[in-house]
């Protein structure tokens, strides 16, 4: 049995005379709310221990603390086990890709960045061939910066109704080549599903079924004079401009390159930064002083609305000679400097810290200006 939670069973406690407990969601839970991707993805089906779903037009998605997610899209499975956040990116999804993010390398200013990292991550094979996936879904074949990824009920349906269908399962760690396959000889089980599904309205015509080559074989010729033609008549030309409309309009993995794929990750990676850095800030973001004020000056990491928990913090000043480290502490989310340069002189204090529970580094910076 699944265990209760204490506000729901608050809930089912209350008199009867007021309503019947259903289980259902209220804005008054503990229930916390998560996001695929910054800009979302629409319509992922999701799991966990207590909660059930489809992302809506934001890619939210109910959690509650400690749960884990299991992600699927229509039928398809994509991955499970993944650690419920506000925001969770495809980078999250894979758990040897996860367990790298955990690792930043130093940038050129010498600081811990996690976003080195997660930009040689996009180079893992089952992490790109399962962004390209998603986004071939998208109902429009490009997504626009700041849009959502938009995997309509339509497509899910057709999707649903091809898996059986296909030749093999679809396989996201096979190489790119193999995934993406789409020559006469052999089209990849992730092509063959894409065939399946009309990204137009269930009206449109390039939704039929393509004419066969027999079909067009059996039809006859257009007549040359315009008066003897049938408008009853399918004819060979007909069909065989229809064929090609309906095949051109089918998707294919090429469609949504590598470089497309990494283009839109890398938008996704940078926002997510963008959004937790927005929730700190820095006391004070500017200071000035005299040059013969060299007493220990200090700067203080600051969450907004309060809670700060930090897991690491590091500080480096641009100009030494200006502007110089005297020490930095993680629990306090302090740096202490002081000055020492000449009147005129100024220096950039980077305070370089790391949310506990979270693999972003967030990097603020101090501007300290040495007056007259």
């Amino acid at each position: 049995m699944k265990p209760v939670h204490s506000t729901l069973l608050l809930t089912c406690l209350i008199p009867m005379m007021l309503s019947g407990c259903s289980g259902g969601s209220s804005d008054s839970d503990d229930r916390l709310r998560g996001q695929v991707t910054p800009n979302g993805i629409r319509g992922l089906s999701y799991q966990t221990a207590s909660q059930t779903g489809v992302t809506d037009n934001d890619g939210s998605f109910r959690y509650y603390p400690g749960e884990s997610l299991q992600i699927s899209v229509g039928d398809l499975q994509l991955v499970s086990g993944v650690p419920a956040s506000d925001i969770v990116t495809p980078l999250e999804f894979l758990p040897e890709v996860r367990a790298q993010l955990a690792s930043p390398a130093l940038n050129d200013e010498g600081l811990l960045d996690h976003r080195l990292t997660e930009q040689a991550l996009l180079e893992d094979t089952t992490l790109m061939n399962m962004t390209r996936f998603l986004l071939s879904l998208n109902w429009e074949v490009t997504v626009q910066d700041d849009e959502t990824l938009e995997i309509r009920d339509r497509v899910l349906e057709q999707l649903n109704d091809a898996l059986p269908e296909l030749d093999a399962a679809i396989d996201f760690a096979v190489s790119a080549s193999e995934f993406e396959a789409s020559s006469e000889a052999g089209r990849s089980p992730a092509n063959q599903l894409l065939e399946k599904i009309c990204f137009f309205e269930e009206d449109d015509d390039r939704c039929d079924e393509p004419p066969t080559q027999a079909e067009i074989d059996a039809a006859p010729e257009r007549p040359d004079d315009d008066d003897d033609i049938d408008p009853d008549i399918e004819y060979r030309e007909d069909l065989i401009s229809k064929r090609n409309r309906i095949l051109g309009g089918q998707r294919q993995l090429d469609d949504v390159d590598l470089d497309a794929a990494k283009a839109y990750l890398t938008r996704e990676l940078d926002a997510a930064t963008r959004l937790h850095a927005n929730r700190y800030t820095l006391t004070p973001e500017t200071a000035a002083y005299p040059a013969t004020d060299t007493g220990i000056k200090q700067v203080r990491v600051r969450k907004i609305g309060g809670g700060l928990a930090l897991g690491a913090l590091e500080a480096v000043s641009l100009r030494d000679a200006d502007v110089a480290i005297h020490s930095y502490d993680w629990q306090s989310g302090t740096v202490e400097y002081f000055i020492n340069g000449e009147a005129g002189g100024e220096s950039d204090v980077l305070v370089n810290f790391q949310p506990e529970d979270d693999y972003r580094w967030i990097r603020k910076q101090l501007r300290v200006i040495i007056e007259e």
